[in-house]
């Protein structure tokens, strides 16, 4: 009886002590509290139209991405990660990866797998005539930093890319300390080409591009590495506007972007659809009712999407210098970041890069290569840049390179000297799928497809009279008949 007693008064002490909540001790005044209910069928197309908008970038540079650094067998890949991969020409039809591709620059380009240390980059002096730049891309698209002629110089330097978890200063020899939100980024070089004579320069420029990893520059032994990635196959970009994979594929970039304090409450709703980086969201699971539901809000996404480029892209309202930079620049304003993947991913931001585009002509007609048009700057209205220009043809809705008899995918201010100019100085280009019968017309050609098609201006290093909106785009106006 004795020891009954004592073991009726420890029982009695350990409910006593025990804290509201603990789970050895149910209390009747206390129960556990239920689990949130799952999301009705309203939730849930709600939550997927925001989940959707949110993670479109994400997605479709985790393709390009895979492309790129993963997948041996695919055409465009170019090599591992935390290397650098020049491409020693301009981009042509035959590269896919990228919708709106520029075909002014050979590039190069980094995959950043930052979780085991940061990367060092060294760029070697160049020519003081010859713009380039380093663009840092996270995984969510945003541009984080720049290193090239408009922010550091062309006298070259060394630069550290960290991780969100690296908690390092900045060591001897390095000029500027670069940090990611995100484990993964991407960092595109872009090199000016003066003319097909002046490739061989820019190989010896990308020859000096350098990246290694911070042990290696420091010649210390590394660290333990981080775990493998076992990388998702990803979709295509048709299957990326339907397929509820989408939110599987979301679910693992995840992995990859720690949550942002201003993100929580976002992510805490994706969590209750199964959408997050400690989730496997699963269609086949869901509710039919739910899953048509989530279905639907994909279609919104775009519907939302759609409506934007009509009544403030084609009207002019907004345009890339909206769509492209920090995640400070976009203010939170995930419709505008799914816009610049969408319509140009990897656009820069606009102190370095404006891209006025076109879809239709001065009448807001949809531009086609049924018809003839031209684009026209007046006297003394080129592109106002401190680099360079271009004009550059796409087909739609791929967003991709055309191809063409004579190779001329844009016109640029380097071939301003074979152009031939109007009477008043000025200078019009001639956009249609057919070459002009007039001769001196041939030399300022764009060539188009037959069907749909857009036109994208870049103004690298734009001026001020550029950035402020004083100087205006020409938009191509249909020739008659």
């Amino acid at each position: 009886m004795r020891r009954a007693l004592v073991l009726t008064i420890l029982l009695a002490l350990l409910v006593s002590c025990s804290k509201p909540g603990d789970p050895a001790v149910v209390s009747s005044t206390n129960p556990a509290p239920a689990p949130a209910p799952p999301p009705t069928a309203e939730q849930a197309r709600a939550i997927a139209k925001e989940a959707y908008i949110y993670g479109f970038p994400m997605v479709d540079n985790y393709r390009v991405m895979y492309s790129y650094f993963v997948d041996k067998d695919d055409p465009e890949y170019k090599g591992g990660w935390n290397q650098i991969h020049n491409t020693a020409r301009v981009y042509t039809p035959a590269d896919t990866a990228v919708q709106t591709p520029n075909s002014d620059t050979p590039y190069s380009a980094v995959g950043a797998d930052l979780r085991t240390e940061p990367l060092v980059l060294t760029v070697p002096p160049i020519e003081q005539d010859r713009y380039y730049s380093l663009q840092f891309i996270d995984l969510y698209t945003y541009n984080i930093a720049y290193v090239g002629s408009r922010t550091t110089g062309n006298a070259g330097g060394k630069y550290l890319l960290a991780g969100p978890g690296w908690k390092g200063g900045k060591p001897d020899g390095i000029d500027e300390v670069i940090q990611s939100d995100t484990d993964l980024a991407m960092v595109l070089y872009r090199t000016q080409l003066f003319g097909p004579d002046d490739l061989d320069n820019v190989k010896k420029i990308q020859a000096g591009y350098q990246v290694a990893p911070l042990s290696v520059f420091l010649n210390q032994p590394s660290p333990p590495a981080a775990p493998a990635i076992d990388f998702a196959p990803p979709l295509t970009q048709e299957q990326e506007k339907t397929s509820l994979q989408f939110f599987d594929l979301l679910g693992f970039t995840m992995r990859f972007a720690p949550v942002l304090p201003t993100e929580q409450e976002m992510r805490s709703r994706f969590a209750s659809l199964g959408i997050g980086p400690d989730r496997t969201f699963d269609a086949e699971k869901l509710d039919p009712a739910v899953r048509d539901a989530v279905q639907a809000g994909m279609a919104d996404a775009w519907a939302e999407l759609d409506a934007l480029r009509k009544n403030e892209i084609d009207t002019g309202k907004v345009g890339s210098a909206q769509f492209f930079g920090t995640a400070a620049d976009l203010k939170g304003n995930y419709l505008y970041r799914m816009a610049g993947a969408a319509f140009g991913i990897y656009g820069n931001t606009a102190a370095e890069a404006l891209y006025p585009g076109f879809f239709n002509d001065s009448t807001g007609a949809p531009l086609t290569g049924a018809d003839k048009y031209t684009v026209t700057f007046a006297a003394g209205q080129l592109p106002p840049v401190n680099a360079f220009w271009s004009l550059t043809m796409y087909e739609q809705p791929r967003s991709l390179l055309v191809a063409n008899p004579i190779d001329r995918y844009l016109i640029n201010s380097p071939m301003l000297p074979d152009l031939v100019p109007n009477p008043d100085g000025g200078y019009t280009i001639y956009v249609q799928h057919d070459a002009p019968t007039e001769a001196n017309q041939l030399p300022n050609w764009l060539p188009a497809p037959e069907g749909p098609f857009s036109l994208v201006m870049r103004l690298y290093w734009p001026k001020p009279d550029a950035l402020d909106g004083s100087w205006k785009a020409p938009p191509p106006v249909k020739v008659s008949p």
